[in-house]
């Protein structure tokens, strides 16, 4: 016989949703303050100021944008020498249509800036290439996603997509739909610049031009570099890209916020977690919330599990491609057992999806922590004897040593992040400069190392996956704290599935999310984390409703295979593959 129970159901009384309240960061006010210094440093009447931003904005003159660059940089006081990013975003009822944003950090002051320049339909931009080389592609994706043209750019052509595509992707008015084939005749047909240092050198040797890749073993299927040889040696080189491109920004516009999640796992599937947790902390800083407390370090702790992950995808596979196929198969094992525990909390391997605004999808499995140190007890052997199996390997050495050198300087040019950079010497990590989830609680060091050479990059992503088995141990003394792993607010996070057959506040909370989405406030914002290869940084703009208006991911590996045509010139085939692996381009990542 059925029988009717009466629930008595509380509703909620946290705050309503802001969507309709224009978004203030918390440090709205310090970054207005320090953009007037700025200003006032600079005295440059081409800049107006844009208050009440995550960081000092400005609006620049679409013709002074490069002058104001170089002061910017040149300035010994702001020293604004790193590059981070130079992206679109399409606004078509506005009269200029486009913003052209540029976002540059200090290493000296530990302090980000902004640039927006204003763009009509018709208008072109001046390049920014004689001022940072990072700008290069950059302004070429600007390009080809926005149809935004740089006048003075040296190779002002589509980077992403096949020269065949017609229209840009990233503009509002473009069918999400719409496709565009590749064939063999849209392949384009790339001729190297031959290197000034070999241009009028005698040779006794035929010169070849050569696609190294898409089809090599070592690029995967995603890469095309195409060199000139002259016998041996590389005297030019170029490289090619898209083959990989999913277009990730245009379908984060036309999905919800959680919804975009699972795409993020797809841009750095080597450490996919970390991808989660950038673009949550991202629209959490819109929202004005915070993860509580158990699922942030539930969060630190599968960031790092996965950042040592990460190292040794890029180590055994680059050690497969010198010709040591022992330490991939030795390696994969604690890999696997990584993989494994992500699969006990998400369910999922390889692509989790484990992270959700406000917090994480469910709750660690009971033996959480248990497992969580039996890897860190096993990792230190792997690693150990990795490295002594190479580390005195005169074969090993001379594939690595004082092959394909970038100079510090060069570096940070290109907008260089993460291990490559630190292997030039310069101390730069996120998790330090710009603390997240807890990381400024830890006790731990950033690995550097002199040369800037394939072996520079092999010392550095050993030494840091020691230093997150440090990080991991003290999280796992500390113990987890208790309570939830997900925000009590139901305007982000679904309520339990009792309280939704129970009570009927729970169950119009879930049918309002479901139907109708998170919807943060009007606004933008940026967030960075240390990726597995640099800085991985979303910028998030929001116009209330629920999707994005527009998300631009930062992606590390961009820059990082921009810059290496310049490194193997010089080199021979060999050396090229063996530095290829060791700057860990990840496909998804660079074609985004």
């Amino acid at each position: 016989m059925s029988t009717l129970t009466r629930y008595s159901a509380i509703p909620y009384t946290g705050p309503a949703p802001t969507n309709r309240a224009p978004y203030v960061p918390k440090n709205a006010e310090p970054a207005n303050a320090r953009g007037e210094a700025i200003a006032t440093t600079l005295g440059n009447a081409a800049m107006t100021q844009e208050r009440g931003q995550d960081m000092p904005t400005f609006l620049v003159e679409r013709a002074r944008i490069a002058d104001v660059l170089r002061n910017l940089a040149e300035n010994p006081d702001l020293a604004f020498i790193l590059p981070l990013d130079c992206f679109g975003t399409d606004y078509p009822d506005r009269e200029e249509r486009f913003d052209v944003v540029y976002q540059l950090y200090s290493l000296k002051n530990n302090e980000r800036i902004r640039l927006k320049v204003r763009v009509g339909e018709n208008d072109t931009v001046p390049t920014s290439t004689g001022v940072f080389k990072s700008f290069d592609w950059f302004e070429r994706e600007v390009f080809d996603m926005f149809g935004v043209r740089f006048e003075g750019h040296p190779n002002m052509r589509r980077i992403l997509c096949h020269e065949a595509f017609q229209g840009h992707a990233l503009r509002k008015d473009y069918d999400p739909a719409q496709r565009w084939i590749l064939t063999e005749q849209n392949v384009a047909r790339i001729i190297p610049k031959i290197d000034p240092r070999f241009a009028t050198e005698d040779t006794d040797f035929e010169r070849v031009t050569l696609n190294l890749g898409p089809s090599h073993p070592a690029t995967h299927g995603t890469l095309r570099i195409v060199v000139t040889l002259d016998g041996e040696k590389i005297i030019g080189a170029d490289a090619e890209i898209g083959y990989l491109h999913r277009c990730f920004e245009k379908m984060s516009e036309t999905h919800t916020y959680q919804q975009v999640i699972p795409y993020t796992d797809r841009l750095n599937y080597c450490s996919a977690i970390i991808n989660n947790v950038g673009y949550a902390l991202a629209v959490e800083k819109l929202l004005g919330i915070e993860a509580p407390a158990r699922a942030q370090q539930v969060r630190l702790m599968l960031s790092e599990f996965w950042r040592i992950a990460d190292h040794i995808v890029c180590i055994s596979a680059n050690l497969v491609d010198i010709g040591a196929l022992t330490n991939y198969w030795y390696l994969m094992q604690p890999r696997e057992e990584i993989i494994g525990l992500t699969e006990a909390c998400s369910g999922a391997r390889l692509l989790p999806s484990y992270v959700r605004v406000g917090g994480l999808a469910v709750d660690v499995p009971s033996n959480f922590l248990e497992q969580a140190q039996r890897l860190v007890d096993m990792l230190p052997r792997y690693i150990d004897d990795v490295e002594k199996l190479i580390w005195k390997n005169r074969i090993f050495r001379e594939r690595v040593q004082g092959v394909a050198v970038i100079s510090k300087e060069d570096a940070i040019n290109f907008g260089f992040t993460g291990p490559c950079l630190r292997a030039c010497g310069v101390p730069y990590d996120v998790r330090k400069a710009s603390p997240y989830i807890g990381y400024e609680t830890y006790d731990w060091d950033v690995p550097i190392a002199e040369g800037g050479d394939t072996y520079a990059r092999f010392l550095v992503r050993f030494e840091e996956m020691r230093q997150s088995l440090r990080i991991l141990q003290q999280a796992i003394d500390r113990g987890l704290p208790a309570g939830p792993v997900i925000v009590d607010n139901p305007y982000v996070a679904l309520p339990p599935k009792s309280k939704v057959y129970n009570e009927m506040e729970s169950l119009i909370y879930h049918f309002k999310l479901i139907m109708h989405g998170i919807q943060p406030p009007v606004g933008e914002t940026y967030f960075q984390v240390e990726g597995g290869n640099g800085e991985l940084g979303f910028y998030v703009v929001s116009d209330g409703t629920k999707n994005p208006y527009r998300v631009r991911v930062r992606p590390p590996c961009f820059p990082l295979f921009e810059a290496f045509g310049q490194m193997i010139t010089g080199q021979t085939i060999p050396d090229a593959i063996g530095a290829l692996g060791s700057l860990n381009i990840i496909a998804g990542e660079l074609d985004h």
